[in-house]
């Protein structure tokens, strides 16, 4: 069974995705089933050699699947690298409430540093795939309904929310020996939430490039995947998790993109509010994801200290 990080999680076993592929794809039933990781929204197994099942956690987010089964084809062909490809989309059975999906397996390595050995060649692929989806032409979609995120808009948009985050970075400071100097980013995070808004056109965004989210072969970028948070705005907070990247990474995505100042800015704001909502929210129960959030901080700590 997967470990549990939300209130209202759906409990998830073998024998539960076993009865749903017996009802659903019955010739996939008996098909070697194993772990293959789990996100903060969804679990992942794999299913005999060429398949992915994707079961999010919570009614919260299992909207995702409808979006990435009708959207993700229509990407797919304009973009440079391998996306999921959608080949069965789960509805709700027996102890699983959810709708859930089924995706060709994408073979890859996660972005480590054992796996990639040129940074900088890795930030220009990653900024091709970005350029490459913000000019798919929006197909009649708009920034509404399961296509509106928070992360097309701007830092002020959300004061509030990143102000308690910043509160409960403090509590773990004061109280259980957290290292980080919340002080300086609150200092930057009030700098940016007084920046101009954006004023660039609406873009498709993946809106979670993180290094998990991303695959590489022989150390260049190779797909690009979860797409759960397919949304259209503007597209300052997709450029965040390049501080999750080193330096070098960092660095040649922006020349790449041509990113201006005011834009870079905003970026590295969006990537302090992702990390300081991430670290007290997963204190308790995903300590590798709160481990990822805490060295975005820093590097956004280092950056702005250059």
């Amino acid at each position: 069974m997967t470990s549990s990080l939300h209130d209202h999680e759906v409990a998830l076993g073998e024998h539960v995705i076993r009865g749903l592929l017996r009802e659903q794809r019955p010739e996939w039933a008996e098909l070697p089933l194993a772990p293959a990781g789990a996100g903060t929204d969804n679990s992942l197994y794999r299913l005999g050699d060429d398949l992915l099942l994707r079961l999010p956690r919570t009614p919260g987010t299992a909207g995702a699947v409808a979006k990435e089964q009708r959207w993700l084809p229509r990407l797919a062909p304009d973009l440079p690298v391998a996306v999921p490809e959608p080949v069965h989309e789960g509805r709700p059975g027996p102890g699983y409430p959810l709708a859930w999906s089924v995706y060709r397996w994408i073979e890859g390595d996660e972005i480590r540093e054992d796996t990639v050995e040129d940074w900088a060649a890795l930030g220009r692929d990653l900024a091709g795939f970005v350029a490459a989806l913000q000019s798919v032409d929006l197909m009649g979609a708009r920034r509404a309904g399961d296509l509106s995120s928070y992360r097309g808009g701007a830092p002020a948009d959300i004061d509030g929310f990143v102000r308690g985050s910043l509160a409960g970075c403090r509590l773990l400071v004061e109280h259980e020996g957290l290292a980080l100097d919340v002080d300086r980013l609150e200092a930057l995070w009030r700098d940016a939430v007084g920046l101009p808004a954006p004023a660039s056109e609406h873009v498709w965004l993946h809106s979670d490039l993180k290094p998990t989210n991303l695959l590489v072969r022989d150390g260049r970028l190779a797909a690009v995947i979860d797409f759960g948070g397919l949304s259209i705005g503007h597209p300052d907070a997709e450029h965040a998790p390049q501080w999750d990247l080193p330096a070098p990474a960092r660095d040649a995505y922006r020349e790449r993109l041509g990113l201006e100042d005011l834009t870079w800015r905003r970026a590295r704001a969006w990537a302090l509010a992702v990390g300081v909502s991430g670290v007290p929210y997963y204190w308790d129960t995903y300590p590798a994801f709160v481990d990822e959030c805490l060295r975005r901080l820093h590097n956004v700590l280092a950056d702005a200290a250059a």
